[in-house]
């Protein structure tokens, strides 16, 4: 058995920034479901981005004092990518209603479930990547939610505008 210990293979700091951006990407992407009223909002998406980046964080330090004690040990980072994006999507599910033969939620479960993937890219230390994939989900969410309803005479605001 392992002694409890605050030590961790990955620079403290650059674990609060891997945290910090999570949340930052999830707020970020949260505040336009928000502003919408959407049953998922800020604390949901942050909190999906953080547990995402969480468990990078845990696979990189597991395989790091696992590793190091034996060398036969074989991990595969590539299941916590899956675990994680299964316990998303199921969260995201749930965003997803059918009331009156419409389905609503779709862009609420679609966001959380890019709040994960963010979420991992930021704990697995992919800085750039988690920021330019959370600068083109706000490209989407916003801007061409506009263009959406010039073209398609969609009502841009309001709760019950539209199908997400």
């Amino acid at each position: 058995m392992t002694a409890v210990t605050f030590d961790t293979d990955t620079p403290l700091l650059a674990i609060l920034v891997r945290l910090g951006l999570a949340c930052l990407c999830g707020f970020l992407i949260g505040f336009e479901r928000e502003v919408r009223e959407r049953p998922a909002g800020l604390r949901t998406h942050m909190l999906t981005s953080l547990a995402a980046a969480l468990f990078a964080l845990i696979t990189i330090e597991m395989m790091a004092v696992f590793a190091a004690n034996d060398e036969r040990t074989q991990l595969d980072p590539l299941r916590v990518v899956e675990a994680v994006t299964a316990g998303v999507a199921f969260l995201a599910a749930g965003t997803i209603i059918q009331a009156r033969g419409n389905v609503k939620g779709l862009t609420t479960g679609a966001g959380m479930w890019l709040a994960g993937a963010i979420g991992l890219a930021c704990g697995a230390g992919f800085l750039a990547i988690a920021l330019i994939a959370t600068v083109f989900a706000l490209i989407i969410l916003v801007p061409l939610r506009v263009m959406e309803s010039h073209l398609f005479n969609k009502r841009p605001l309001g709760k019950d505008a539209g199908e997400d």
